[in-house]
């Protein structure tokens, strides 16, 4: 069964956390949304190849899993070069709130297949994600990603040591 790379953009691809934007990385203005909400993302164009070349040479599929949501693909996805992703829906009649928002979707949208998971978060909802991994009977890697930071080399290079393949 092909394994999951699911991607965060806030803290994990745009370091949101970050006092100005880090080296390599480019800052990107975006119209986000039906509404138009305007909104900054600070983007390193290494990680589309990167991302792509990970993604080919393990056979996992990438997918987003961003409050982005479709937004995602027509806005940091066309900057770095990715092609349309699957979108994990957080919204809708079977959204979630509270500490477990995204794991609940997450789980819904992976059964069965094994993932790994890229997002900064993480460790604020401790208890929703020891109750994530207990219900999960297949591999399944969580990288927590400093948001100051954003995802690194290091980490791309763990998940690929991990992967099923």
């Amino acid at each position: 069964m092909r394994a999951l790379l699911l991607l965060d953009i806030d803290g994990v691809l745009n370091p949101w956390a970050a006092r100005t934007c880090p080296p390599g990385y480019v800052a990107h203005h975006f119209r986000r949304g039906w509404w138009g909400q305007r909104r900054q993302a600070w983007l390193r164009p290494e990680h589309g190849p990167a991302l792509r070349g990970l993604a080919e040479r393990t056979g996992a599929e990438l997918v987003w899993a961003s409050s982005w949501a479709h937004d995602a693909n027509i806005t940091v996805g066309a900057v770095l070069g990715l092609p349309p992703l699957p979108v994990i829906e957080f919204a809708g009649p079977h959204a979630d709130t509270g500490p477990a928002w995204k794991y609940r979707a997450v789980a819904r949208f992976a059964y069965g297949r094994p993932l790994a998971w890229l997002d900064d978060d993480f460790d604020l909802r401790a208890g929703a994600k020891e109750e994530f991994l207990a219900r999960r009977d297949v591999p399944t890697l969580l990288v927590p990603i400093d948001p100051a930071v954003g995802v690194t080399d290091a980490d791309l290079a763990s998940v690929e040591r991990w992967l099923p393949r």
